[in-house]
């Protein structure tokens, strides 16, 4: 393999250079300067939610997406601060002093360590064990605790919000007396406004329309595109002129750090408000410790978004293990400017796809945006009310509850509905990880208990001599060791139906056995045997054999198909026969002569 090959194959980014033309350009930078206007609001309202101050979201908008310029594969996606990721970061940032900031880049760093090993041992597959319906459950159940975690702030009601679900709203309720009239109607309105602009995407322009109404087209295109970002900017500047008239109606994100952040390792050490209120030192196990089960949850995540949306715009060509050291460097190099964890965001590669993007540098405009919003902006950003930043996280996470495929998995699959019930509720009640766990451990057990418990069809039929026999066929392609007992069960209960009738276990579908269900058939073989009902095993496949062969001392008969099984019942009919009147014929003799016995 060629060194340029080599290159291509480690460093994705290098193949788009090579053919990169003034027509991309043009498209990357449009739609690179669409995403960073989305972006910047985002990045700011994620950044509260962690529980940090606003520039830690802008810190963590630039680095993800010039990684993945160079490693990622997948044109359309972009790598940054999702809400998903800014709430689970939020539960390690109240613990006060400086730990929270610290806490924060910490787990980025060790997220990206985890999801480089991950990349080393091609463990990308893990995230297969989480279901549709599952991980549907996390991130509506996500959603909803995200939401109720801002009503706070866009009521303006003071004070920080829980982590819990049951404690937030508790807190929420518990103050609603507290409301600030301003910040609860511009709040409210934003929000009402932002979904009002949403569906200005969905107004469609014929193919033949004239100039001027694809030009306004587009230009509503680009409002709703770029609505978070004039909700802030209108908030903003009503913020600013009631504070040069005297009056503040609203809480505002206050002073935002400005400047690109120093480039530095995560620190090992922090400091924490104990319960005396003294600041106390927390040394690189301690803060491990408290970030616990997060270390492995959030990369874990993480990988599972970023996959998905790489695939769902990237088609079955994407690999997912570049895909996981890209998103392992955007964290990695991320935390040495201050990043929380970052991954793929649906809401902006759709946004990246709707631009016309077409190579992963689009994200270098993006970076590039969010660089000058850190030098220049920053000082108006003091400005931007609290409510506001509230409204654009509340009417982003709204989509993401997926209530409606609740319906189609009723109707389809009640248990996978279960599964995805059991998630939601679980991390509602309980904690997010908590219930992402108990989904995929219910998963788990529906499908051991699926190959523990195979379906068994059990038919009395005819062969085309007439010949009766009782066909028992498994529904599954392989018979692993927790189903032995239960075939060998379904088989005797048939025995006690049917009598001594020919057992005949159809294995043409069944792929592979394992060395305790060999062993199983062996004894029913011999068990049946001395109840004189023959054992027949129909159209074993070559593997199956293989195992059958090397692993028993015993013959069970095999037949291919429906013809040879016929001549083999008549073989055996006829051997019956032959048998009974060898019995039978002594005595038939005996009684001739002597009539009087």
């Amino acid at each position: 393999m060629s060194s340029s090959k080599v290159l291509q194959r480690f460093v994705p980014g290098v193949r788009w250079a090579r053919n990169y033309s003034y027509e991309y350009a043009i498209s990357d930078a449009i739609a690179g300067i669409t995403v960073g206007l989305t972006v910047l609001p985002q990045a700011l309202a994620y950044a509260t939610l962690a529980g940090l101050q606003p520039q830690y979201g802008l810190y963590s908008a630039f680095v993800g997406c010039i990684v993945y310029a160079f490693f990622g594969g997948c044109a359309d996606l972009t790598i940054g601060p999702t809400a998903l990721l800014a709430l689970m970061t939020g539960r390690h940032t109240e613990l006060g002093g400086e730990s929270g900031p610290h806490l924060a880049i910490l787990l980025c760093f060790l997220a990206g360590v985890v999801e480089m090993l991950m990349a080393f041992l091609k463990l990308g597959a893990l995230v297969d064990l989480i279901s549709l319906p599952v991980s549907v459950g996390f991130t509506s159940a996500t959603a909803v605790i995200i939401a109720s975690s801002q009503l706070k702030g866009l009521l303006g009601i003071q004070g920080n919000s829980a982590t819990d679900f049951i404690s937030t709203i508790g807190s929420f309720f518990g103050n609603l007396q507290n409301t600030r009239l301003g910040d609860a109607v511009l709040g409210i309105s934003s929000v009402i406004i932002l979904l009002l602009l949403r569906k200005l995407k969905d107004i469609k322009v014929p193919a033949n329309a004239k100039k001027k109404r694809r030009i306004f087209h587009s230009a509503l295109w680009l409002i709703a595109t770029a609505r978070n970002a004039l909700i802030v900017l209108v908030a903003s500047v009503i913020a600013f002129q009631c504070e040069r008239s005297g009056t503040s109606p609203f809480i505002l994100t206050g002073t935002v750090r400005s400047g690109i952040p120093d480039f530095a390792f995560p620190r090992w050490q922090t400091t924490v408000l104990s319960a005396n209120g003294t600041m106390v030192d927390m040394n690189l196990g301690g803060m491990i410790s408290e970030l616990g089960s997060s270390v492995l949850l959030v990369p874990v995540i993480a990988v599972l978004g970023n996959v998905a949306i790489s695939k769902a715009f990237g088609g079955s060509g994407i690999d997912a293990t570049q895909e996981l050291v890209a998103l392992s460097l955007a964290n990695v190099f991320g935390s040495f400017v201050s990043s929380i964890p970052v991954t793929g965001s649906f809401s902006r590669s759709a946004v990246n796809h709707a631009s016309g993007v077409k190579t992963p540098y689009g994200g270098l405009y993006t970076s590039a945006l969010v660089l000058l919003a850190l030098g220049i902006l920053t000082p108006y950003f003091r400005y931007i009310p609290k409510a506001a930043l509230s409204a654009v996280i509340i009417s982003a996470v709204m989509f993401m509850i997926e209530y409606e495929v609740v319906k189609p998995l009723w109707r389809c699959n009640k248990r996978e509905l279960l599964t995805g019930s059991v998630t939601f509720i679980l991390s509602l009640i309980v904690g997010v990880e908590f219930g992402l766990l108990a989904g995929v451990l219910t998963d788990v057990a529906f499908v051991v208990q699926r190959a523990a418990r195979p379906g068994l069809s059990i038919n009395k039929t005819n062969t085309v001599s007439n010949i009766q026999y009782v066909l028992v066929r498994p529904k599954h392609s392989l018979l692993y060791f927790p189903a032995v007992e239960w075939v060998r069960n379904g088989i005797s209960n048939a025995v006690k139906q049917h009598g001594n009738l020919p057992m005949v276990l159809d294995c043409r579908n069944l792929n592979e056995f394992d060395y305790t269900v060999v062993r199983g058939l062996e004894a029913l073989y011999k068990e049946l045997g001395s109840m004189k009902v023959p054992l027949i095993l129909l159209g074993t496949q070559e593997a199956v054999k293989n195992i059958l062969t090397g692993a028993t001392n015993v013959n069970i008969p095999d037949v291919s198909n429906e013809h040879e099984l016929d001549e083999l019942l008549q073989e055996m009919s006829s051997d019956g026969i032959k048998d009974l009147k060898e019995v039978l014929t002594p005595l038939i003799k005996c009684k001739n002569q002597n009539p009087l016995v």
